[in-house]
C-alpha cells in the first residue's frame, strides 16, 4: 500500500497522478471552498521559526504544520503557540528522525546551518523552502545545488522577489533588446551602515566577557557546525549576520535580492574575476567580522548574444555613481540598482526589481514594453513552493536550475571581501581562483561531529 508522503513524493518527481493517486476534489468530501481536504495538504515542519521563518509558516497556513524546531524556546515561544497542535523540537535531527510524517520542511535558521539542515533535509527526501543566502560558504552552494539535481525533491530559496512580475518585466525588457547591450550594472545597500542587524557594530570586538547561555537556548546546537566558542549576546539573538563565522554580510544578506533581476535578466552566473575594495572600522576585525563597507566588481565574459560586462556591488558607506541620466532632485533607492543599456537605463529598488523604470522618466512615458512572454507566479513565493511541491514543475528560485547558482555567485564576491584590493580570476569548472589564499575563503571546515552529508 503507498503512504501518502511516498505519493506526494512520487508526484512531485513526476511520476503521473492518476498511476498512483488522484487527489479528491474538494466537492467530493464536502469541503467548503475555503477549507482544502486533508488528501490535498502538505505535512510542513518549521526549522528556524522565530524570526524569518514565522513569516514563511505563516505562508504555509493552508498547510498541515506538523512539526517545530527550534534552539531557543524564548526566541520562538510565540510560533510555538500559534501551532498548538505541532510537535516540538529542539534538534532538527531529532525531529527529521523521529517525525515520519513530514512532506516538506521550512528552513530560516542563521546562514552557517542552513548547507547541513538542507543536506539532511534533502537525504530524508523532504522538499525545501530554505532562507537566502542558501547557504553559507562557495563550497557549500555547489554541494547543494549538485545534490538538489541529484534528488526528487521541490526546492526554493527565499529571495521572495523572484516570484514577482516586475522582475520578469525586467527580464524581458533586457532579453528582448528593447534597452539594448548591457555592459555594465551598478547595485548597492545602505547596509550595513543602515542595518538592524548592524547597529552599534562600529564599537563592536570581539566579546571577552562570557554570560552563562540562558536556559531557553541550546548553544551547542546554535553553533552547529561553526567552531566551538562561548555564547555571547553579540551573536544571538539576531546580531549573528555581521560575524564571518555565522553571517555573510551586506552581500550574502542582500545580494540575492538586489543583484537577482539583473543576474537572471543578463545570466550572470559564473564571473570570470572579482575584486574587492572593503572598510573596516579596526584592522583586527578583518578577521572575525564582515566589513562595514565594500565594494565588489565582478567581470562576466561573453554570454551567448550576451556582450562581456561588469557588475559592482557598493555597500555601507561606499558611494554609489548617480546616474547622469536622473533627474536633479530624485533620489535614489536605499537598496537598489542601475541597469545600464546602450538604449535605455533601468533602476530598480530591491526584493526583485521593485519600482523598476526606465529613467529618466520621460523615456519611461515613451518606453515601448515588448510583449508579456515570462509566464508571471500566481500565489506569491511560498505559493509557488507549495504548488512546486504538489504539481512536481519547479518553483521560481529553485535550487538545482536558479537559487543555488545565484548563491554561489553571491558568496563569491563575499570569500573575495577577505582579499581586497587582489584581482580574482575565477575557474568554474575547475572550482577555483588563481590565489591560493582566496581558495581558502570558499569554505570554513566544520567542527568535529558536523559534516555535509
Amino acid at each position: 500500500m503507498i503512504n501518502r508522503r511516498e505519493t506526494l513524493k512520487g508526484m512531485a518527481a513526476g511520476t503521473t497522478a492518476a498511476a498512483v493517486f488522484s487527489i479528491v476534489p474538494s466537492y467530493v468530501v464536502g469541503a467548503s471552498k475555503t477549507e482544502k481536504p486533508p488528501s490535498e495538504k502538505l505535512n510542513i515542519a518549521g526549522i528556524g521559526i522565530g524570526g524569518m521563518g514565522k513569516g514563511n509558516l505563516r505562508g504555509c497556513r493552508s498547510e498541515n504544520i506538523v512539526a517545530l524546531c527550534d534552539v531557543d524556546s524564548n526566541y520562538a515561544g510565540n510560533v510555538f503557540k500559534a501551532y498548538p497542535k505541532a510537535a516540538q523540537y529542539t534538534d532538527y535531527r531529532v525531529m527529521l528522525e523521529k517525525q515520519k510524517d513530514i512532506d516538506a520542511v521550512v528552513i530560516a535558521t542563521p546562514d552557517h546551518t542552513h548547507a547541513v539542515i538542507t543536506m539532511d533535509a534533502i537525504q530524508a527526501g523532504h522538499h525545501i523552502y530554505c532562507q537566502k543566502p542558501l547557504t553559507h560558504t562557495v563550497h557549500e552552494a555547489r554541494m547543494i545545488t549538485e545534490a538538489a539535481r541529484k534528488s526528487k525533491v521541490q526546492t526554493q530559496m527565499g529571495n521572495q522577489g523572484h516570484s514577482s512580475g516586475a522582475i520578469r518585466m525586467v527580464r524581458e525588457w533586457v532579453q528582448s533588446g528593447s534597452i539594448g547591450d548591457v555592459k555594465e550594472v551598478h547595485a548597492w545597500t545602505d547596509r550595513p551602515d543602515k542595518g538592524p542587524w548592524y547597529a552599534n557594530f562600529a564599537a563592536r570586538d570581539l566579546p571577552k566577557d562570557h554570560p552563562p547561555a540562558p536556559d531557553h537556548l541550546n548553544w551547542d546546537l546554535w553553533l552547529g557546525p561553526a567552531k566551538d566558542r562561548k555564547f555571547h549576546p553579540a551573536y544571538h539573538p539576531f546580531k549573528w549576520r555581521s560575524w564571518l563565522d555565522f553571517g555573510t554580510g551586506a552581500l550574502g544578506d542582500m545580494g540575492c535580492h538586489i543583484l537577482d533581476p539583473a543576474c537572471w535578466a543578463l545570466d550572470l552566473m559564473n564571473p570570470s574575476s572579482i575584486t574587492a575594495e572593503v572598510k573596516h572600522h579596526k584592522p583586527e576585525l578583518a578577521d572575525i567580522a564582515h566589513p562595514i563597507a565594500s565594494t565588489v566588481t565582478y567581470e562576466f565574459p561573453q554570454r551567448g548574444k550576451l556582450c562581456p560586462m561588469k557588475l559592482v556591488w557598493h555597500d555601507g558607506v561606499y558611494t554609489v555613481p548617480r546616474p547622469k541620466m536622473l533627474e536633479e532632485g530624485r533620489k535614489l533607492p536605499a537598496s537598489g540598482a542601475i541597469i545600464y543599456g546602450e538604449k535605455e537605463t533601468i533602476m530598480h529598488g530591491s526584493h526583485g526589481a521593485g519600482g523598476a523604470r526606465i529613467i529618466p522618466e520621460e523615456r519611461m512615458k515613451s518606453f515601448v514594453s515588448p510583449a508579456e512572454t515570462i509566464p508571471r507566479v500566481k500565489g506569491g513565493h511560498v505559493g509557488d513552493w507549495l504548488r512546486a511541491c504538489k504539481d512536481g514543475n519547479p518553483a521560481s528560485s529553485n535550487f538545482a536550475d536558479y537559487g543555488g547558482q545565484l548563491t554561489e555567485m553571491v558568496l563569491l564576491g563575499v570569500a573575495a571581501q577577505r582579499t581586497p584590493g587582489v584581482k580574482l580570476n575565477w575557474n568554474a569548472d575547475k572550482f577555483e581562483f588563481d590565489n591560493k589564499n582566496a581558495n581558502e575563503f570558499l569554505h570554513t571546515p566544520y567542527r568535529k561531529g558536523w559534516s555535509l552529508g
